[in-house]
Formats: C-alpha cells, sequence, structure tokens
C-alpha cells in the first residue's frame, strides 16, 4: 500500500501564531534605516501606476531634468 505525499511545506498556511516563529518580534525594526537611507523614495500610488518599472520613472525624470537645463539656460541667456 502507498502512502499518501505530504502536502508541500512551502505552501503559506491560512493563519500563523507567534510561537510559530522562534525569536521575539520587533515592531518596527527597520523603520529608522529606512528613513536614514537616501535611495529609498515611496510615490503616491497615482504616480507608480503611470510607470511599469524603476526604468521609467528614471527616464522620466532625466528628461525632466534635461528639459528645465535646457530652459534655464536659454533664460540666463536672454538675461545676460
Amino acid at each position: 500500500m502507498k502512502k499518501d505525499k505530504p502536502e508541500n511545506q512551502d505552501e503559506l498556511r491560512p493563519e500563523y501564531k507567534q510561537s510559530d516563529f522562534p525569536g521575539p518580534f520587533t515592531r518596527g525594526k527597520y523603520a529608522q534605516r529606512i528613513r536614514e537611507s537616501s535611495n529609498i523614495v515611496v510615490l503616491r500610488p497615482e504616480v507608480a501606476e503611470a510607470f511599469p518599472n524603476e526604468e521609467a520613472v528614471n527616464n522620466a525624470l532625466l528628461s525632466l531634468l534635461e528639459l528645465a537645463q535646457k530652459t534655464t539656460q536659454r533664460k540666463k541667456e536672454d538675461i545676460g
């Protein structure tokens, strides 16, 4: 008689208890590190929806910087 295969152990359970985890929980453990990190930017949800990925955000911002620099240079030339 064959034994039934055990369920996949990688699946998430519908509910967990604190006793399922070995150490104590610390709320906000990494919050300060994230606040201090200069490379993390949180976008508003409506802005995040407009861009499919990181590259699209960077391209848009680089284009905006380029446009701003050209506009600023023209104004300086007109004044000077």
